[in-house]
C-alpha cells in the first residue's frame, strides 16, 4: 500500500482525485473532519461527497484538548468562561486554519459557554503553539498530535479533552462537558472511503481488512500518542456518523456566519 499526500485547499483537492479513481478497491480515500464541513464552508465542491464515494468504515475517532500557557492564571474551563466573560473580545484562540477541528471546537464552544473568544487562524499547530506560549493568544483547542507531548513535559497545561467521555490515555484531565459546559462535545475522526460504484464484494473484502487492522497492536498504539478512539465500524455505520456530524456542524457554521479561506 503506497499512501499520497495530496495537500491542497482544505483535502478537496485529494478528495477530488479519489472521486474520480476507477471503483476496483485500488484507490481509497482516508477522509477526516473535513470531509463533514467542507459541504458547508465551500458552495461548489468538485465532486458529492455522498454520490462520488462508498463508506468502507469509520476507523476512529479523536478528540482536542483544551491547553494554556503553564504561566496562566486559567487552571480550568471554569476559570476561562469566567476569564472570557470578563474581558469580552479580549480573549484569543488560536487555529491552524479556517473549518479545522480547533476552530470549530473553539467556536462551538464560544456558542454553548456564551461567551465570545476571538479567532486567531495559523499556518500550522507549531507557530500557534509558539504565540500561545509567548501570550500572544490565550488557549487552544488543539490535536493530541500536536500538544500531547508538550501536556507530557509540563511546557502546556491541558485543562480539559473535548471528546464527550473522558480519553482513556488522559483520565485525570476532565471534559469540557462536565467542566460547566453540559452537552458540549467536538470530535475528529477518519473513515475509510472508496470510490462510488466500487463492486460490494469489494467494500466487504476492505472492511473487513480494516477491521482486523484496527484491532492490532499498532493501532492500539495510536490510542495514546494521537488521541484516539478506534473503531472500525460497518459501511453503513460510517455513513450515518458522518451524516450527523455533517448537519451538527453545518447549524454552526451557518449561525456563526463562517466562510472558507
Amino acid at each position: 500500500m503506497i499512501v499520497e499526500n495530496r495537500p491542497g485547499a482544505g483535502t478537496i483537492l485529494g478528495t477530488q482525485a479519489v472521486a474520480t479513481s476507477d471503483p476496483d478497491g485500488y484507490t481509497l480515500l482516508m477522509a477526516t473532519f473535513a470531509h463533514a464541513v467542507n459541504p458547508s464552508l465551500n458552495a461548489k465542491l468538485p465532486f458529492d461527497p455522498h454520490k462520488d464515494f462508498a463508506p468502507v468504515s469509520l476507523i476512529a475517532r479523536s478528540f482536542n484538548i483544551v491547553v494554556v500557557s503553564p504561566s496562566s492564571n486559567i487552571k480550568s474551563i471554569a476559570d476561562l468562561i469566567a476569564e472570557a466573560r470578563k474581558n469580552p473580545d479580549k480573549m484569543n484562540y488560536g487555529t491552524f486554519g479556517i473549518g479545522t477541528s480547533a476552530h470549530l471546537a473553539g467556536e462551538l464552544f464560544n456558542v454553548m459557554a456564551n461567551v465570545k473568544m476571538t479567532t486567531v487562524a495559523y499556518k500550522g499547530a507549531a507557530p500557534a503553539i509558539s504565540d500561545l506560549l509567548g501570550g500572544q493568544i490565550q488557549v487552544m483547542f488543539t490535536t493530541v498530535a500536536s500538544a500531547g507531548a508538550l501536556v507530557e513535559s509540563g511546557q502546556l497545561r491541558a485543562i480539559a479533552v473535548t471528546s464527550p467521555e473522558r480519553s482513556p490515555a488522559y483520565p485525570n484531565i476532565p471534559t469540557v462537558a462536565e467542566s460547566g459546559v453540559p452537552g458540549y462535545a467536538a470530535e475528529s475522526w477518519y473513515g475509510l472511503y472508496a470510490p462510488a460504484k466500487t463492486p460490494a464484494p469489494i467494500i466487504d473484502r476492505l472492511n473487513k481488512a480494516t477491521r482486523d487492522a484496527v484491532s492490532a497492536g499498532a493501532f492500539k498504539r495510536l490510542e495514546t500518542n494521537e488521541g484516539l478512539i478506534m473503531v472500525g465500524s460497518s459501511p453503513a455505520e460510517l455513513d450515518a456518523y458522518v451524516h450527523s456530524e455533517e448537519i451538527r456542524w453545518a447549524k454552526l457554521i451557518k449561525d456563526a456566519n463562517i466562510k472558507a479561506e
